[in-house]
């Protein structure tokens, strides 16, 4: 089957996903909090990025490939961290590492992901990247950056846009619960979803498994105030600036802050010795009332000499070329790549890697740019 011919972007990979997947995981993957207009405004600002296309520039074969803290990647984009990625999609964690390191992008694993670093490490590639929710515990921080490590990754992404658990009043009506369980009326949402149940028989009922494993050492209880908290917020902090210090200290490879709006924060993060900041909203699941990254970055960037990621929104090749062209050096995307899971299972990354990859270079060709260095030069 001629998978461009079935779904040629990325929303055809979205609308298969919504079939496959039940509902009540579908509004934990799809939705933001709030009103949901800083997703909205994510989308909104993006098409509000325009470019100059150019003329007369012959045929030529546009180069995708970039650097990033040292570092080629194939492609300017990679797999950022979603928590309890094995509940959308069974398996995912394993799925996307391998997808990653076949397509030489960064993998980043999330914390609250339903696999431990262990698990995940066989199929990693050489650039993988580890999301951390502060512990409060200094033995468990310790610990976790340690099994990290050990397992194969080489970056780490400390996560401060997250100081207390969101509302996400969509994900709530959904009935998911941490952890998850069946319910009469979500068990019967999962019957209609038949790969899904199957592979989740097979994986198991997803469960933070990182942490539980932590929670259950100091014996927490798992009762939470809410229903979108879970057993990570029993035990990790809202970082401050000491924190960081510490945990910068404490780490040997690379040290990435995400969750960056402000530019005044910028430089301050750069003197504490962080290698990269990734400009993040959290894809609007934290804070209803923000700023679109693509509408942040640009001052961000002027702030710092810091290599910048960005993420909350980005659908398209066009859009990761509007993030480049606005200042950052490296794209990250999430929802994205479960849609395609949902929508093809195993053969899902490798065809949105691609889909992308086309759009990037069907783009650039409008553009006359030859290189992804060049794109700033083609904004209107």
């Amino acid at each position: 089957m001629d998978l461009h011919a079935k779904y040629p972007a990325i929303c055809d990979l979205r609308r298969a996903a919504r079939k496959r997947i039940p509902h009540f995981v579908w509004e934990y993957l799809d939705s933001a909090t709030g009103q949901e207009r800083t997703l909205q405004r994510n989308r909104d600002q993006l098409d509000a990025v325009l470019f100059s296309p150019s003329v007369l520039h012959g045929e030529f074969t546009p180069d995708l490939s970039t650097s990033f803290l040292g570092q080629s990647h194939s492609l300017p984009f990679g797999i950022a961290p979603v928590g309890m990625s094995g509940l959308i999609w069974p398996g995912a964690e394993q799925l996307l590492a391998q997808a990653a390191a076949q397509l030489n992008i960064p993998y980043a694993m999330s914390t609250v992901a339903t696999r431990t670093p262990e698990d995940v490490a066989p199929y990693l590639g050489q650039h993988a990247w580890f999301q951390m929710y502060p512990p409060r515990d200094t033995d468990i921080r310790l610990d976790m950056m340690a099994r990290a490590r050990a397992a194969g990754f080489s970056t780490l992404i400390m996560t401060v846009d997250v100081p207390v658990a969101s509302r996400r009043e969509r994900q709530t009506r959904g009935g998911l619960t941490q952890p998850p369980r069946l319910s009469p009326r979500l068990a019967w949402q999962a019957a209609q979803c038949p790969v899904w149940l199957n592979g989740i028989r097979k994986t198991g009922m997803p469960r933070m498994k990182l942490m539980d494993g932590y929670a259950q050492q100091l014996q927490l209880g798992k009762t939470m105030r809410s229903s979108t908290a879970h057993v990570g917020y029993l035990l990790r902090t809202s970082p401050n600036w000491d924190y960081l210090h510490k945990l910068r200290d404490e780490w040997e490879g690379a040290l990435i802050v995400k969750g960056i709006s402000r530019a005044k924060d910028a430089k301050a993060l750069e003197q504490a010795g962080v290698d990269a900041l990734w400009v993040s909203n959290h894809a609007g699941r934290q804070f209803d009332a923000g700023p679109a990254t693509i509408e942040t970055l640009p001052a961000i960037r002027k702030a710092t000499t810091l290599p910048l990621i960005v993420d909350s929104g980005f659908e398209t090749g066009l859009d990761i070329l509007r993030g480049l062209a606005l200042g950052a050096d490296f794209i990250m995307l999430g929802r994205p790549w479960h849609y395609a899971l949902g929508a093809l299972g195993a053969k899902g990354p490798a065809h949105m890697a691609d889909i992308l990859s086309k759009d990037l270079a069907a783009n650039m060709g409008q553009l006359g740019t030859k290189t992804l260095t060049d794109i700033s030069n083609a904004l209107l």
